[in-house]
This record gives structure tokens, sequence and C-alpha cells, in this order.
């Protein structure tokens, strides 16, 4: 890969676009909230989200773990958010559960892990990837974990395919996250069985919202007040307050009991009208 081609794009922390070239942050977009209680808690936090504090973070990660870089880290065993998609999929994978989880990761694009420190490898400190370069290196430390790296040319982010080659290998319990409406939809109807849980969605319209809503087993809610509206009022269980997860599904809602079951931390269990909010949300909702 000739250098020049080195480029990876995120959206993080508020939906701020990111360009990433050669190790180095070349770009960063205005994001469409001030303020995240998440983002204060992230290993380099973000007290006020600005553009100096959003480099600053990628930076650290880029550091800490080389995202986006040749010498990424993909195994780690450590929970950021005890609900979170990366953690509630590595908990699927050590309970069996599901057998892979189809995600995406820098460096990489589309792959299926088996591994439980590998779904939170990569996905815990991963934020939305919009586009990613191949990075041999990267892709060669997935498969040596046993994982499969969809495409290892172009490094292509397509989860509709990733589903379908997971398939295909002979896996039955497949999870896949998703953060296109059209594409959750395509998943559902093709590959029916398929556990999808709809990750970064700040900024959905109504109807894109309703869609993926329509289309997943489990639902994050980032700052975005469409999904907190229209996930919240179907959900049939709603995990954590700031940045709620909503289980739409039975199958969805069984992971989630799951791993409460299995843990040792205190819990509150309690039936009520969803959503039930606090006052630490992210600001504005968008």
């Amino acid at each position: 890969m000739a250098e020049g081609d080195d480029e990876h794009i995120i959206e993080a922390i508020g939906r701020s676009r990111i360009v990433i070239k050669n190790g180095r942050v070349v770009e960063v977009g205005d994001a469409l909230i001030s303020d995240c209680p998440l983002a204060k808690r992230f290993a380099y936090p973000i007290p006020a989200i600005t553009k100096d504090a959003i480099k600053q973070n990628i930076e650290h990660r880029i550091k800490a773990f080389g995202m986006c870089t040749e010498n990424r880290e993909v195994l780690d065993t450590r929970e950021f958010v005890g609900f979170g998609a990366s953690e509630l999929l590595s908990f699927g994978l050590y309970s069996g559960l599901i057998d892979a989880a189809v995600l995406a990761c820098d460096g990489a694009g589309t792959v299926i892990v088996t591994k439980p420190a590998m779904a939170q490898g990569i996905g815990g400190r991963m934020s939305g990837l919009v586009k990613t370069s191949p990075h041999k290196s990267v892709m060669d430390r997935i498969e040596q974990g046993g994982g499969i790296v969809l495409d290892r040319d172009h490094a292509t982010i397509d989860q509709l395919a990733g589903v379908a080659l997971a398939k295909l290998e002979g896996y039955r319990t497949i999870a896949v996250t998703v953060a296109i409406p059209g594409t959750a939809e395509t998943i559902r109807r093709i590959h029916p069985d398929t556990l999808i849980f709809a990750v970064h969605v700040t900024g959905l319209s109504n109807d894109e919202a309703e869609s993926l809503v329509s289309a997943s087993d489990l639902v994050t809610s980032c700052a975005s007040k469409t999904i907190r509206e229209i996930a919240g009022a179907g959900a049939l269980l709603q995990a954590g307050i700031s940045i709620p997860i909503f289980a739409m599904t039975q199958k969805g809602k069984l992971l989630v009991l799951e791993k409460i079951r299995q843990s040792d931390e205190q819990v509150l269990v309690k039936p009520t009208r969803l959503p039930a909010l606090g006052d630490r949300q992210p600001s504005p909702l968008v």
C-alpha cells in the first residue's frame, strides 16, 4: 500500500468526522453535541467537546493501542461500559448465546470474530468507522486469533457480506453491528435469525430511526433524540440511563438479562414505562 493511500475516516464523539492519514490526525470536523457523560469517562477524558479535545483523544487512542495504524491491538478483556455493544457481544461469545460476531475494524474492514477478547479488543475502542485502509499486520493478528477478514485487499466495510460469509463458514448464531438502516433491513430480510445490534445512531432522522429500530434486536442510543423516543417506547428492556441500550426483541432481552444473571454486580430491576432517562444525558440530543 502506498503511503498516500493510508486513510481512515471515523465519526466519533458527537459524530465529529475525523480523518487519520499515516498515523496522524489531519482533519477534525464539528461535533453535533457539546457535552457527553460517557466522554467524560474515557481513558483520555473529554470534559467539554471541542475540536482540540477530540483531536487529543484520538491521538491518545493512536498512541495507546495503535488505532488506524499497523500496530492496532485487537485483544482486550477490560469492560469500558457495562452494557456497551462490545461488552454485550463479548459476553454473548463467552456464554455461547452467539458463536460469531461480525464487526468493523480499522485496518481490516468487516471481520468475523469468535473470541470474546477479540470482540472487546476491536469493538470496545472503535467509534463509527466510515472508511479504512488495509494493514496486513492487523489482519494477520485477527486471523492468527481465529478471526476472519472479509476483504484483505481493500478492507471493505460490508456487514451484509460479513454475515453471509459467517453463514458460509458454518456459524449459526451470528450477531452483527450495523449503523445503516437499509443494511439492517436487508440483513433481517435475508438472514432473519441474525442478532442485529444497531450502533452509531447520533443524528438519525425519524424515518431512519424507525427503520433501524424495526430491524434490530438491540439498539444503542448514543446522543440520539429519535432513538430514545422510538426505541424507548417499544423496547422490552432498557440497560443504563445516560446512554441507554434498548432491547427490542426477546433475543436481545435475553442477552442483557443473561449478562446480568452471571454478573456479581448489584442490579435494580423495576417494571416501568420506557424510556427511563436521568438528568445526565448528552447535550443536545440530536
